[in-house]
C-alpha cells in the first residue's frame, strides 16, 4: 500500500491489531492482487485469521458489487460436497426432489472463497480444476455444461507439498490456486501481537456484555502472554480473553490466573489436550509427540486393566488369559488427551505401540466416542475438540460404524 496511513486505516476497518511485518505483507499484497482475477491461496495454521484475507480482496476488486459466498470444505460431508459447489439436477439423486443451483451458479459473477480446500475429496479436486482451467463445470446429475464467472480464493492450514506426495493432493489444482500464494504468519512469530489483540478482545468482551470495567494484564501477566507459543493462534487467544472478562471477579489479570487456563510462560506448542489424529505445529503433523501420547495411554490402560485382573481373581475369576478384552474405565480414555509422556522416548513408545494387547484403531474410536458423547453429538463441537476438520471426523465415524 502507498502509506502506513493507508495500511492502518484498512486495518481498523477489518478489526486488525497488529504490527507484524510480515501481516502486513500479507495485507499490502491482498490489497495489491484484489483488482485482478488471479486465484489466490492463502496459507497458515488454524486459527491465525486467514478469513480476513478473501474479504479484503472481494471488496477492493471489480466483483466488489457481486456476490461473495464463504464456504468451509471441511464441513461439507463427501457425499454431498459436489451437489453444494456445483448443483444437482431433480432426480440426480435419492433426496433430489428438485433442482440445486449450487455455489458456483450462486456467486457467477462474484468471488468464491473455498476454505479447507484440501479437505476437498479428489474427485471434488478434479472437478475444481476443470472449473479454473475453462469456467465450466456439471451440475451432479447432469452432461450439460455450465459456464461461470468466479473468482476463487482459497485457504489452508494443510501442508499441500506433503498432501501431494501422499496422494491426497492434486499437483496441477495446487499449481492453479496457488498463482498468488499469501502467507499468514502464526501469533508466536508476532512479537508484541498477542498483548495488543487481548485489549482488543477485552474491550470487545466488555462492550458486547455490557461488562462495566474491561480485564487488564498486569505488567508480569503481560510477560506470559508475550512468551506463550498460542498453538490455537488468534482463535484460543480470543477463547481465552473472553473466558476470563467473564469468569473473572478481579479485572486485573495475573500469571496465576493465566496458569489456571494453560497459559505459562515459555511453555512450548502443546495445549496440554493430546487428540489421535490431530497436530500441535500446525502444517506439520507432530508422529513423535502422538507416539508418545499413545505410549503413555499403553501403561495407564495395562495398569488399570491389570488391577482389575487382580479383584477379578480375588473374586474367584481365576486364570484370566492376557488376550482377554476386560473393560476399560472411561477415566483411562480421557488421559489420552490430558497426559504429557515426556519421559517416555521414542523407541519406547514405538515397541509399546506395536504390542498386539492394544489395538490403536479401537483407542482412536474410544476416544472419538468420548468426544461425541461430551459434546451431545454434535459432530463439529466434537471435532474441533480432536483437533480434526468435521469432514475427516465424519470419515471415521462411518469407519468405525459408529452409531449416533
Amino acid at each position: 500500500m502507498s502509506t502506513s496511513s493507508d495500511m492502518q486505516s484498512l486495518m481498523n476497518r477489518y478489526g486488525i491489531v497488529g504490527r507484524d511485518a510480515a501481516l502486513r505483507e500479507a495485507l499490502a499484497t491482498a490489497v495489491l492482487v484484489a483488482p485482478t482475477d488471479l486465484s489466490v491461496l492463502i496459507q497458515g495454521e488454524s486459527g491465525v485469521g486467514k478469513e480476513v484475507i478473501p474479504r479484503i480482496i472481494h471488496d477492493h476488486s471489480k466483483r466488489r458489487g457481486k456476490t461473495y459466498i464463504a464456504i468451509n470444505c471441511g464441513a461439507i460431508p463427501e457425499g454431498t460436497i459436489d451437489s453444494e459447489l456445483f448443483g444437482h439436477e431433480k432426480g440426480a439423486f435419492t433426496s433430489a426432489i428438485g433442482e440445486h443451483e449450487g455455489f458456483f451458479g450462486a456467486a457467477d459473477g462474484g468471488t468464491l472463497f473455498l476454505d479447507e480446500v484440501g479437505e476437498l475429496p479428489l474427485s471434488t479436486q478434479a472437478r475444481l480444476l476443470r472449473v479454473l482451467e475453462t469456467g465450466e463445470y456439471l451440475r451432479v446429475g447432469s452432461s450439460t455444461p455450465r459456464q461461470t464467472n468466479v473468482r476463487i480464493v482459497a485457504a489452508t492450514n494443510v501442508d499441500i507439498p506433503a498432501a501431494i506426495k501422499q496422494g491426497r493432493f492434486r499437483e496441477d489444482l495446487y499449481y492453479r490456486l496457488s498463482t498468488i500464494n499469501i502467507q499468514i504468519p502464526p501469533l508466536r512469530k508476532r512479537q508484541g501481537d498477542a498483548v495488543l489483540l487481548f485489549k482488543k478482545f477485552a474491550l470487545d468482551t466488555a462492550s458486547r456484555y455490557n461488562i462495566p470495567e474491561p480485564i487488564r494484564l498486569t505488567p508480569e501477566a503481560e510477560a506470559v502472554v508475550n512468551s506463550y507459543k498460542w498453538p490455537g493462534n488468534i482463535r484460543q487467544l480470543r477463547n481465552i480473553t473472553e473466558q476470563l472478562s467473564i469468569l473473572s471477579e478481579s479485572r486485573n489479570i495475573t500469571p496465576e490466573m493465566l496458569a489456571k487456563l494453560s497459559v505459562t510462560p515459555n511453555s512450548d506448542e502443546d495445549t496440554g489436550i493430546a487428540t489421535i489424529g490431530g497436530s500441535s505445529s500446525g502444517n506439520q503433523h507432530d508422529y513423535e509427540q502422538e507416539i508418545k501420547i499413545l505410549a503413555h495411554a499403553v501403561f495407564e490402560l495395562r495398569s488399570e486393566v491389570q488391577e482389575l485382573k487382580e479383584k477379578l481373581q480375588g473374586n474367584n475369576w481365576h486364570n484370566v488369559p492376557d488376550g482377554t478384552t476386560l473393560p476399560v474405565p472411561v477415566s483411562s480414555a480421557k488421559k489420552v488427551q490430558h497426559t504429557q509422556p515426556e519421559e517416555l522416548d521414542i523407541s519406547t513408545a514405538e515397541e509399546i505401540v506395536d504390542d498386539d494387547t492394544l489395538n490403536i484403531g479401537d483407542m482412536e474410536k474410544r476416544n472419538i466416542l468420548l468426544a461425541l458423547q461430551r459434546n451431545h453429538y454434535k459432530r463439529k463441537l466434537a471435532a474441533d475438540e480432536l483437533g480434526i476438520s468435521e469432514r475427516t471426523l465424519y470419515r471415521k465415524i462411518k469407519a468405525y460404524g459408529i452409531d449416533e
